[in-house]
């Protein structure tokens, strides 16, 4: 491709409203331009990396053995009555009504569409196991788009679903996606970490989340060097204590007047305690059922887990009347002692004694508060936010946290769709049985926005060379002079003859304007076609990611480019 014949309206100054380092190199870049809130055109040089990781992904799924459909955008609103999830999917999923006044989505995801398609289409245990995956545009209208290809409302989106005539064979094919993922994003020159994840609002028993490791990146993750455990903060276990009995004396219970003394902070300050020996008694509403969950006065309720943990459909914080109902005072007086509801609490609390706790009386807290004597709990639990520097759950070395990027998730469904719409087959004995399902998604913008997050300097983007809009550039400092022309034209014509992706700047600009181009743009090898060198039969070959540079023949900077780019 010739720069002068190129799309590709660069920037010079940094988009004022663009927040974090992918979005505004992608403006600068001219590769995105942006048509609404969270809607984006891709130019020509965005769509060629876009079109590279499609590529990339298409050949491992292909590889792994799942095979390429295309299902509609447009969805009617049966097939997520049927799956139950359109009215619990929420604001994010588009609806309308078309001319017939049918209703009708646009599909943020595809499991309802396929698991029809294969209800109709599968009858018998031998046409299984099957997986297809498409490459296609979703929508899912966010509340608050942002960070350009990170978070936007309208995006591509890799999505897989497996099926199989049992648990087993299901988890066969989720390791196959699993394998293939590492490959995908490894191909991509990643830098990434699968951690165990939440299933949300897709479903299923079993994910994990493929980040890319950034310090912009929205998602945080708990890891552990010593064992590899990794999940994110929804999902992250804290480890139950090794010691659940102190021996400590229990003194006798207390009631202490406490005014207006409702936080943790306040409560502290006013009892003159530690907030690890307050407890925290917490009311939510789980499916309008209020349930009270106790944790230490410094750690957070990780709601997921409390969620999971009951099996409800809804979970929230309790309202006032719930509240008054339950434990017979307000808010930030409620204790565990008398409350009218299941108790459950974090694993923390194990082996704690005299502990601080609300009164269930307005104005009052009470002191030295102990197990067995003075009050029941239901059930001890993991249902807390993991902290850094906890005992991993695996090992017990210290868990440590990162931030990432989540560019692709893998999911076991399990019987979760196919039980609500009846995708049945005939096993090998004519009985009726359950397709088993998964689930396998890859953001394909948030995987190339990815790249510039963790690949990138002041100078622009640093792409990794399997994903490059082209692998190198041929910068002739002058094109007037003709044997410059001559030069780069000639060794644009035998890379391109090799199979090598070129962009020949072949503009009437200034050295130093053609370079600081090729830096923004990322190419990861230039070829700069000089007079001083030229006269010696030489060219200099640079390498966008390290800077290095060698002043090599024509021949051997051709062999050393074609050598790179074969070797992919």
């Amino acid at each position: 491709m010739r720069y002068s014949q190129m799309f590709l309206p660069t920037l010079k100054e940094m988009p004022s409203d663009a927040e974090v380092i992918s979005h505004q190199l992608m403006l600068r870049a001219g590769m995105i331009r942006k048509l609404t809130s969270g809607v984006y055109s891709y130019l020509p040089l965005g769509y060629r990396v876009i079109r590279k990781v499609e590529q990339i992904i298409r050949e491992e799924m292909n590889r792994a053995g799942a095979q390429e459909i295309f299902m509609p955008t447009v969805q009617p609103a049966e097939l997520w009555k049927e799956s139950g999830r359109w009215g619990f999917y929420g604001k994010e999923l588009l609806r309308f009504r078309d001319r017939k006044d049918s209703e009708c989505c646009l599909g943020p995801t595809h499991e309802e569409v396929v698991t029809d398609i294969i209800r109709n289409e599968v009858k018998s245990y031998r046409q299984m196991p099957l997986n297809l995956y498409q490459i296609q545009t979703k929508f899912r209208d966010e509340i608050r788009p942002r960070f350009g290809l990170m978070r936007c409302r309208e995006f591509s989106m890799k999505d897989a679903y497996s099926f199989d005539v049992d648990a087993e064979r299901s988890d066969e094919s989720y390791r196959k996606m699993f394998a293939a993922y590492n490959r995908i994003f490894t191909r991509c020159g990643l830098k990434f970490r699968p951690v165990e994840a939440d299933t949300g609002s897709i479903g299923g028993s079993y994910s994990h989340e493929f980040l890319v490791i950034a310090d912009s990146g929205e998602d945080a993750m708990a890891y552990c060097e010593g064992c590899g455990y990794a999940a994110n903060m929804e999902k992250a276990e804290t480890a139950r204590p090794e010691t659940e009995d102190t021996q400590a004396p229990l003194l006798s219970l207390q009631e202490v007047h406490t005014p207006e003394v409702r936080t943790i902070e306040e409560v502290c300050a006013f009892l003159g305690v530690v907030p690890e020996q307050v407890v925290k008694t917490l009311v939510f509403s789980a499916d309008n059922v209020p349930v009270a969950v106790l944790v230490r006065g410094n750690e957070e309720v990780n709601e997921i887990k409390v969620k999971n943990f009951l099996g409800c459909d809804v979970l929230e914080m309790a309202m006032d009347d719930m509240i008054q109902a339950a434990a017979g005072s307000p808010r930030g007086f409620v204790g565990p002692i008398g409350i009218k509801c299941r108790v459950l609490a974090d694993y923390s609390l194990i082996g704690l004694h005299n502990m601080v706790v609300g009164a269930n009386k307005e104005n009052y807290h009470l002191k030295n508060v102990n197990f067995g004597r003075d009050f029941q709990v239901a059930e001890f639990a993991d249902l807390r936010v993991i902290r850094e520097s906890d005992p991993c759950p695996r090992c017990r070395r210290e868990i440590r946290f990162a931030r990432g990027i989540e560019v692709g998730h893998v999911f076991k469904l399990g019987t979760k769709y196919s039980k609500t719409m009846k995708a049945v087959y005939l096993d090998s004995r004519g009985q009726e049985q359950y397709m088993v399902m998964g689930c396998y998604g890859i953001g394909v913008g948030r995987t190339v926005a990815a790249c510039i997050e963790q690949s990138h300097d002041g100078n622009g983007i640093i792409w990794p060379l399997a994903v490059a809009p082209f692998h190198v550039i041929i910068t002739p400092v002058n094109m007037k002079e003709n044997s410059l022309a001559t030069a780069a034209e000639e060794l644009y014509a035998e890379l391109s003859a090799e199979g090598v992706d070129v962009l020949l700047d072949d503009r009437d600009e200034r050295a130093g304007v053609k370079f600081k181009d090729a830096d923004l743009i990322g190419i990861p090898m230039r070829v700069t076609v000089g007079p001083k060198n030229l006269a010696l039969g030489k060219v200099e070959l640079k390498l966008r990611s390290t800077g290095e540079t060698n002043v090599l023949s024509g021949s051997e900077a051709k062999a050393e480019i074609v050598a790179a780019v074969h070797s992919l």
